[in-house]
């Protein structure tokens, strides 16, 4: 459990990694702060977009969509590495959860099946939706799962946590499926290794 550390803060650690971080207009005032608290934060969330091209997959996330205003995120990663902030404080991408995968994720244990949708995630996540149409079959570039890895693990590292502390959308909210095309096992199994 954290506070949620300053936009300045995420920028740097961000930065830190070494991936190209692109500020998207007034992304650190861009938020849905008026719904409700932001933190204390426990873990990164991962998604896929289900769109395809940079310029629109980051407008989308930025604006939102009829229904559901945006940011979709804090950061989106494309798919040549870059992350593009589009918002800071709480965003529109967690959605409800379980609450058991909650405290595993606080715990920092192995994550039970998320079975039902109670407990509010956009308070307690980062965010990063990632550039694909999420059909199983749309390539990952290196370039991209290079970029996923280390935004993961710095704000991990940031924080103090593990990479217990990243999970997939699929594993909060039932009936969800990103990100698709890599498991998280396989994410977390890289940030674990960076973290070492």
């Amino acid at each position: 459990m954290a506070p949620p550390m300053s936009a300045d803060a995420f920028l740097d650690t961000l930065r830190s990694t070494g991936v190209r971080v692109v500020e998207v207009g007034d992304w650190r005032e861009h938020n849905r702060n008026h719904k409700g608290p932001w933190g204390p934060v426990h873990g990164v969330m991962i998604h896929h977009t289900v769109t395809h091209g940079a310029e629109h997959t980051v407008r989308l996330c930025r604006d939102g969509r009829p229904g559901l205003p945006g940011p979709l995120c804090h950061g989106v990663v494309t798919k040549d590495g870059t992350v593009h902030l589009v918002g800071y404080g709480r965003a529109n991408h967690a959605g409800l959860g379980d609450d058991d995968v909650l405290r595993a994720v606080i715990a920092e244990k192995a994550l039970p099946p998320d079975n039902e949708a109670n407990t509010d995630g956009n308070r307690h996540f980062y965010g990063f939706e990632c550039e694909n149409p999420g059909d199983g079959a749309d390539p990952w570039p290196q370039a991209q799962l290079d970029a996923i890895e280390k935004v993961a693990a710095a704000v991990c590292r940031r924080h103090g946590w593990s990479e217990r502390s990243v999970i997939g959308h699929a594993e909060w909210q039932p009936g969800k499926a990103d990100p698709r095309g890599f498991t998280m096992a396989w994410l977390r199994a890289r940030v674990r290794d960076r973290l070492k």
